[in-house]
């Protein structure tokens, strides 16, 4: 397993932060070529601290993902929380630490295979098989970093190699469509130059599936409706494009449809068939354990079961509308929700949460130190992504459609179905992806956020905290300490203070 095997040395001490911030890039590339980056070990190293990046991208996707939609109420009693100014679609959120720390974190990833990808040559890494795969595992990574970032915030700076401070700040954001230039660039080439898999000391890095998979859902999310904005949708019409690369994970990967569902996630199962890449962590104490799978539970629920330390999270309320649409005899609600808890002074709190990734037999030192690896990319989601590129792009055969979402169905203990159409695909994906921060996207891709959220907002919003979204806020703001940087350097996306 890579990330449990392969120590954190590479390129953590040199704390890249954002690259359009005041950033002295230039002991990077003085590091790379004269003491740093000499031999094979090396670059492996420095791979690995790429990787390393991944390690709170769970954790955001939660706030800005999973929090943005309809399946999560993140309102508490004192309303301080930074999370819940995303629930509410607050218009002031360009300060909020969220979003600017996705951003700092991506750029840090991209700024980290870029020193790669500058410093790496044939004297350094002479074995071209070798060589050509660690390059492509820098431009696979580079491209899920910018993919993170078209989605969230539309228009990005493109930063294709490392530059001086003096540099970026005079480098602008991209259109989308050119940040896609780059992103399918990168993939096509990690599809050729990544290998199909690895040996068991290597587990957890990217393979060449993981790319067609990755470079599919950049498809179809690109084929998306625009809404009149610079998000991340273009409408161009590349379902058949999508279509074909999932089709050649179905037929040809060595993936395989679980048949029991909450085996997918067990902690002592990690690497199942299921998992096409994931975010690895480990447990122990060593540093590289992972935080996300107890950000869901609140703090009480922690100490009731003496799990032996504090998260400090408050709760984060799955809404009545995610659990209504659950049918009886849905296994997956009962493992994804816990419907409450009785504290330690016998109180029970009735407030729903997310439990589908912890388990407390497996708690750690403390509350970074979980050790499940977090699914990223797995077969259901290809599976389901390929219904979707049939029913968006009326292409393919619409029987997959209900083949796929009956064998859903069939693991989570339902009956069949027929006809299906976009929003029943969108409800199965939704009860069977809960918890793992894609339904936000799905309903962004489909053109359905603004008619879900607007209706789900009034029928939800009980406290009377929430904001209706229109299109502006369907990406965030960009940060406002990139927007202070220099003056008429970056304009705010509309829509935000």
């Amino acid at each position: 397993m890579m990330m449990k095997n392969i120590s954190f040395v590479a390129i953590i001490s040199l704390l890249l932060l954002s690259c359009s911030k005041e950033l002295d890039q230039t002991p990077i590339s003085e590091v790379g070529s004269n003491n740093f980056y000499k031999n094979t070990e090396d670059f492996e190293d420095a791979v690995t601290g790429i990787y390393s990046t991944l390690d709170i991208y769970p954790n955001e996707q939660f706030y800005l993902s999973e929090m943005r939609s309809d399946n999560l109420y993140g309102v508490t009693e004192t309303g301080v929380r930074p999370y819940e100014k995303i629930n509410n679609f607050d218009l002031t959120i360009a300060t909020n630490e969220d979003v600017s720390r996705e951003w700092d974190n991506d750029y840090t990833g991209i700024m980290r295979a870029n020193t790669v990808l500058d410093e790496i040559s044939e004297d350094a890494v002479p074995d071209a098989n070798i060589r050509n795969r660690m390059i492509a595992e820098a431009k696979f990574l580079r491209a899920f970093f910018y993919f993170d970032l078209v989605r969230l915030y539309g228009k990005v700076p493109i930063l294709d190699h490392v530059y001086t401070p003096t540099e970026t700040l005079n480098i602008s954001r991209s259109p989308v469509s050119e940040v896609y230039d780059l992103i399918i660039s990168d993939l096509n080439e990690a599809v050729l130059n990544l290998p199909e898999s690895y040996p068991n000391n290597l587990v957890g890095k990217a393979t060449s599936w993981a790319a067609k998979a990755l470079l599919g859902k950049v498809y179809l999310t690109r084929s998306g409706p625009t809404y009149g904005i610079e998000g991340p949708g273009l409408d161009s019409g590349e379902y058949d494009k999508a279509l074909a690369l999932f089709n050649d994970i179905i037929v040809n990967g060595p993936f395989g449809f679980v048949d029991d569902y909450p085996a997918i996630f067990a902690y002592d199962n990690e690497h199942n068939p299921e998992i096409i890449f994931d975010i690895e962590f480990i447990t122990g104490g060593t540093g590289a354990g992972a935080s996300y799978p107890s950000i869901s539970v609140p703090n009480g629920y922690l100490e009731a079961n003496d799990v032996g330390f504090p998260n400090g999270e408050d709760r984060k309320e799955v809404s009545a509308d995610l659990i209504a649409a659950y049918p009886d005899g849905d296994i997956r609600v009962d493992f994804n929700i816990l419907m409450g808890y009785t504290d330690q002074n016998d109180h029970f709190n009735p407030s729903p949460f997310f439990v589908k990734f912890i388990n407390l037999n497996e708690a750690g030192q403390d509350r970074f130190d979980w050790g499940l690896n977090y699914p990223v990319i797995r077969y259901t989601d290809i599976l389901l992504m390929k219904a979707e590129a049939i029913l968006m792009g009326n292409a393919g055969n619409s029987a997959d459609v209900d083949n796929i979402i009956n064998l859903v169905r069939k693991r989570a203990g339902l009956d069949d179905v027929t006809n299906v159409d976009l929003d029943m695909y969108l409800a199965e994906r939704r009860r069977e992806f809960a918890s793992e921060s894609k339904r936000w996207y799905s309903l962004v891709r489909t053109g359905k956020v603004l008619e879900v959220m607007n209706a789900w907002i009034p029928e939800e919003d009980v406290q009377n905290r929430m904001n209706l979204m229109d299109a502006n806020q369907i990406i965030y703001p960009i940060p406002s300490d990139q927007i202070t940087v220099k003056e008429g350097l970056y304009e705010q996306n509309p829509g935000y203070n």
